[in-house]
């Protein structure tokens, strides 16, 4: 058989399988982020008062990691970036295009939301900070999503591996 027509995702059996779990997974994992960050981009002057805990550590943080970087310190201007992000990395994601990049991108926004807006530990009302709680725990949950989405390979082999195999064959070649 072809070796190339080998390789191309076949619609029945485990690669046709996956294929159509990652089509169907992918925008459901990434609807989340769209409608929030469309949120974010609507309303975010009504999102700063839970933000600021995020948002004041911004520019500190940001000036430890690269100096003299332009960081903006506006709290509803933050909030509107990382919306921006959700939306445009949740649209990368629900299109597979380039997925692990913003299943990444979506990761890193996740945090800082999920300490900002689900500090349960934070809420003195046992109904409240059950809530709070469930909530945290989900967003742990799409993190984890995530954080595989960010790692399929889509059965293909990736970089590190790659770059293993490469380095193996210039030993086997040095002998």
């Amino acid at each position: 058989p072809d070796r190339a027509a080998c390789h191309e995702p076949r619609l029945i059996g485990y690669e046709g399988t996956m294929t159509m779990i990652r089509l169907i997974a992918r925008p459901m994992l990434a609807s989340m982020f769209v409608m929030g960050g469309l949120d974010s981009l609507r309303h975010a002057s009504a999102k700063v008062p839970t933000a600021e805990k995020v948002t004041d550590q911004v520019p500190t943080i940001a000036e430890k990691i690269a100096p003299g970087l332009p960081v903006p310190t506006d709290p509803a201007t933050l909030v509107r970036i990382n919306g921006g992000v959700q939306v445009a990395a949740g649209l990368a994601l629900a299109t597979g295009r380039p997925a692990r990049l913003s299943a990444l991108a979506l990761a890193a926004s996740l945090v800082p939301t999920t300490y900002a807006g689900h500090a349960f530990w934070e809420v003195d009302d046992p109904k409240a900070r059950a809530g709070q709680r469930i909530q945290f725990l989900k967003n742990v949950s799409m993190l984890g999503g995530l954080l595989l989405a960010s790692v399929d390979t889509e059965g293909r082999p990736g970089v590190a591996w790659r770059a293993r195999r490469a380095a193996k064959e210039d030993r086997k070649s040095v002998v």
